[in-house]
């Protein structure tokens, strides 16, 4: 009868545990996050913006990086 107890006790505690150890296999498997979007300091209005949403421009062969189309223009000269 012990054993009977035992066992149930251990499916219990299986059933209950099982949902945890999928979502911790689950964790481990997914790809790694990429890195954080740098943030580029716009050289017109001297604010910071995420390098994803700004506007990109090219000045000597480098990339430059705009918060604004505005901002972009006053740098070209045309705004």
């Amino acid at each position: 009868m012990r054993v009977v107890v035992i066992l149930l006790w251990v499916c219990l505690v299986a059933i209950l545990l099982l949902p945890v150890m999928r979502r911790l296999s689950a964790a481990s498997q997914r790809p790694p996050r990429g890195l954080p979007d740098e943030l580029v300091k716009d050289p017109v209005c001297q604010t910071y913006i995420a390098r994803s949403r700004a506007v990109r421009s090219e000045a000597q062969g480098a990339p430059v990086y705009f918060c604004s189309e505005t901002c972009a223009r006053r740098h070209a000269g045309t705004g």
